[in-house]
């Protein structure tokens, strides 16, 4: 439990308690902050000084701050508010309160701006027990966690009149999420050809499988990466605070609804762009990407170092930022889906246009996706150029709706959820070895299917699997309880395409 006045610091997506301690003593005029603060801090005691003089509070004598525990760092602007109400108690203007957390960034009028972190915030508050102070600005987010006493204030003076049992506020009063209707940018419907892509993309978003599509350029590659989107099921409670809980650590503004994240890097990233650090230890794209599509076009392109970097979050869906001031651990279970050329022109088997590259050019450009990399990747996917009378034609059928195929991925992944909820986990693509060695029902044919396959391709011990948790997510699709031949067939069909990187050229399929 807590005592006296508290601010927060962030730790990851932890929020750390800071109790800050006040002594004013005789003498001239000078401010002291102790306990590791940043520079932020440090600059907080002007903006602190100010706003408290707006209410009439002039500030006399030697004063020092202490933000315990002493041996953590404090960083940002958090602290502003609770070091106010501390020196406010401490000159005897309002009496000992209760317990309480406070965070807010001071404007020199006494006003209170909007900070990151609310939602972690409002997860400590309610874990001790304690009210939460917060600008008016963060209500909407510290209102999506249940169970939380917690109060938006607008200004200085209000709050100072709130503790002194003048004027009390208003508590915030819980949000309550409806289903939102899907917005989709990009529709299937309105896609031309490129069945064999879409229905890779369906196979993933069911099972939160990643992609590989590979094509020459202008064949459809990035549309088909965005409409991805539009077929994504809603979060579910536990996974929208999952993702909101990231946004707000990282300072990101609130979004409310149920829409899985969708993002984007550009190739030119850095691996702490990708992965997350810099000095405060912020998360990057794979962890702001938790939950939903993580989308890397030109993926060749990326530097070696975010590529291998990639292996790890991939694998275990967390990612651990270790710097000198200490280590934090993100979530990182996101949908890998990425896009590449077959070569640098990007001609390479293509039916139209003529590959200029040599052939060493071709085995250098195919050998900077590793081959752990690409063991990583669940779905192969060629995507051929549209034919001409295809690509020019105004009318006919494209396929369905983004809402048809979506309705059949939020069922698989219902299926999914109810089988493995006892065990924790949400998808198909998130099972351990243990758990598909024993869990997985098989037709009896299936087993020399397999053997004899593993042999012919050659599998890893890694590809193997990935092909189970496929097969799974194809008979979810199909309604199926038990994996037949044909289910484990057209997961394999994603994997003999797999030839990038391994000499044998794009493994286009027509």
């Amino acid at each position: 439990m807590i005592k006296g006045i508290c601010g927060i610091t962030l730790r990851g997506t932890q929020a750390i308690p800071v109790e800050v301690e006040v002594e004013i003593t005789g003498g001239l005029f000078s401010m002291t902050v102790v306990g590791l603060p940043d520079m932020a801090v440090k600059e907080a005691r002007e903006r602190v000084r100010a706003a408290l003089r707006k209410i009439g509070l002039m500030l006399r004598g030697r004063i020092a701050i202490n933000l315990a525990p002493a041996d953590i760092p404090k960083e940002g602007a958090l602290l502003d508010l609770p070091m106010a109400v501390g020196l406010a108690s401490g000159a005897g203007r309002i009496g000992c309160t209760e317990p309480s957390l406070f965070m807010g960034e001071l404007a020199l009028d006494g006003r209170l701006r909007w900070v990151r972190g609310a939602v972690p915030a409002a997860l400590l508050a309610r874990e001790l027990g304690a009210p939460l102070y917060v600008p008016k600005e963060n209500e909407r987010e510290v209102a999506i966690v249940t169970g939380v006493r917690a109060y938006g204030v607008e200004n200085l003076s209000d709050l100072m009149l709130h503790l002194s049992g003048e004027k009390p506020l208003a508590p915030i009063e819980p949000a309550i999420f409806e289903e939102q209707n899907f917005v989709v940018e990009t529709d299937f419907a309105d896609i031309k050809g490129q069945f064999t892509a879409k229905r890779a993309l369906e196979i993933a978003a069911a099972g939160h499988h990643n992609l590989l599509l590979t094509g020459s350029p202008g064949s459809g590659k990035t549309l088909l990466a965005r409409a991805m989107k539009g077929i994504l099921p809603p979060l579910s409670d536990e996974e929208m605070m999952e993702v909101l809980l990231i946004r707000s650590t990282a300072g990101m503004p609130f979004e409310p609804g149920r829409a899985r994240p969708f993002r984007a890097a550009h190739h030119t990233a850095s691996s702490v762009a990708i992965c997350g650090g810099g000095s405060s230890m912020r998360p990057g794209e794979i962890s702001l990407a938790n939950r939903g599509v993580l989308f890397l076009d030109e993926f060749p392109e990326f530097s070696r170092d975010v590529l291998e970097s990639l292996r790890q979050p991939l694998e275990d869906g967390t990612i651990t930022v270790s710097r000198a001031a200490g280590s934090v651990t993100y979530p990182a279970r996101v949908l890998l889906v990425t896009a590449c050329n077959p070569c640098p022109c990007g001609y390479s088997g293509d039916p139209v246009e003529q590959c200029r590259c040599a052939p060493h050019s071709i085995e250098r450009y195919q050998r900077k996706l590793s081959g752990p990399i690409l063991d990583r990747i669940d779905l192969h996917v060629a995507v051929p150029r549209l034919k001409p009378e295809e690509l020019v034609s105004l009318d006919g059928e494209c396929g369905e709706s983004s809402e048809e195929v979506r309705r059949r991925v939020q069922t698989a992944r219902e299926t999914q959820q109810n089988r493995w909820r006892e065990l924790g986990f949400h998808c198909n693509a998130e099972l351990p070895e243990r758990v598909l060695r024993k869990r997985l029902d098989m037709e009896t044919d299936v087993k020399p299917f397999l053997a004899e396959t593993v042999r012919r391709l050659r599998l890893s011990g890694r590809g193997f699997s990935r092909i189970l948790r496929v097969s799974r997510t194809i008979a979810d699709l199909d309604g199926a309880e038990r994996i037949a031949v044909h289910h484990v067939a057209e997961s394999l069909s994603y994997r003999e395409g797999e030839a990038f990187g391994r000499g044998n050229g794009p493994g286009w399929r027509n």
